[in-house]
């Protein structure tokens, strides 16, 4: 027997103010009336009014807003995250169309974890440029768990993330990989000592990543505090890498960092290593892409030079220690 559609689900996509989606994300992406006013450059009541109308539309309440209060309904999150896989497909059409043309150009927007650092995703940044410099770029600085959320949500072109296990709706490779190692400020005790034992580290204050904390994908970083047997409760924690350094410089506590990033901090004299200096835990970070996504030429190129980097040069290779 064949279902014939209801007259509400045919209706509907006409009759909707598609304006009224832009200004509900920027809602929920600002959290508040107030910022996303703020935000669009608008009076507060003219959002306030949208999101009424929006509300009045889907039949369903979005938004609880009351003084010092903002939360998203269950209906508001699943219409969020259908909103932002409509926006991330009308955003691709601009670098679809130009297949017409036979041009290589479209928008690279590429949502990364913080401060990755890897001179062979960089040479293929530039190399891609000079190749097709009709291409434009945007970079955003995420937690992994929300670059992932991005890629599901086709939000980005691609991610460079750490994860902890496989994702049934993405595609992911070892992009490259790193080692961490553990470091104090300047005005710890143990800066400038040479031959330190790890048993100097017992019972130190620590700092460390949000992903750390969490149980993450930095879990062999967990281990590598528990090895030094550092306090177990974090003094300070962040999702950004500088931040981290931040606090380790500051004295706040000893705090693990990639070894090839923190090096030039070392020669310096703004950090000091600290054992243990062999079996120390390596970590690898992921190039993600959702294989789902409709790409543009220029996104279709890109990730075809990255994925021909990963297939032709070893990891040995692309492991920085």
């Amino acid at each position: 027997m064949k279902l014939m559609m209801k007259r509400y689900e045919q209706r509907f996509p006409w009759h909707l103010d598609w304006n009224l989606l832009r200004t509900y994300m920027v809602v929920v992406d600002q959290r508040g009336i107030t910022r996303a006013a703020n935000f669009l450059g608008v009076r507060q009541p003219t959002i306030s009014a949208a999101l009424k109308r929006l509300e009045d539309t889907i039949g369903q309440k979005l938004v609880d807003r009351r003084p010092s209060h903002f939360t998203v309904t269950e209906a508001g999150q699943i219409l969020y995250r259908e909103c932002s896989t409509v926006f991330g497909a009308v955003s691709q059409l601009p670098g679809l169309l130009n297949t017409a043309e036979n041009r290589v150009s479209g928008h690279i927007n590429i949502v990364m974890t913080s401060h990755v650092v890897c001179r062979h995703f960089d040479e293929i940044l530039e190399t891609f440029n000079k190749t097709h410099p009709d291409a434009t770029y945007s970079i955003v600085v995420a937690e992994s768990s929300d670059v992932l959320n991005r890629l599901r949500q086709n939000r980005a072109t691609l991610g460079i993330c750490l994860m902890r296990e496989p994702d049934p709706v993405l595609q992911a490779q070892v992009l490259f990989r790193e080692y961490f190692g553990l470091y104090c400020g300047p005005h710890h005790r143990l800066y400038g000592k040479e031959k330190i034992r790890l048993s100097e580290l017992q019972g130190e204050s620590s700092v460390s990543f949000q992903t750390d904390a969490e149980s993450g994908p930095l879990h062999s970083v967990t281990h590598l505090r528990e090895q030094a047997l550092l306090r177990p409760e974090l003094k300070g924690i962040s999702a950004n890498l500088p931040e981290v350094r931040r606090m380790i410089v500051a004295g706040l506590g000893i705090g693990a960092l990639p070894v090839h990033v923190a090096q030039r901090d070392v020669q310096a004299g703004n950090l000091w290593r600290l054992p243990p200096y062999t079996g120390i835990p390596a970590v690898d970070v992921h190039f993600v892409t959702n294989p789902n996504r409709s790409a543009n030429p220029a996104e279709s190129k890109l990730i075809a030079a990255i994925d021909d980097l990963i297939r032709t040069v070893r990891l040995e290779e692309r492991t920085y220690q």
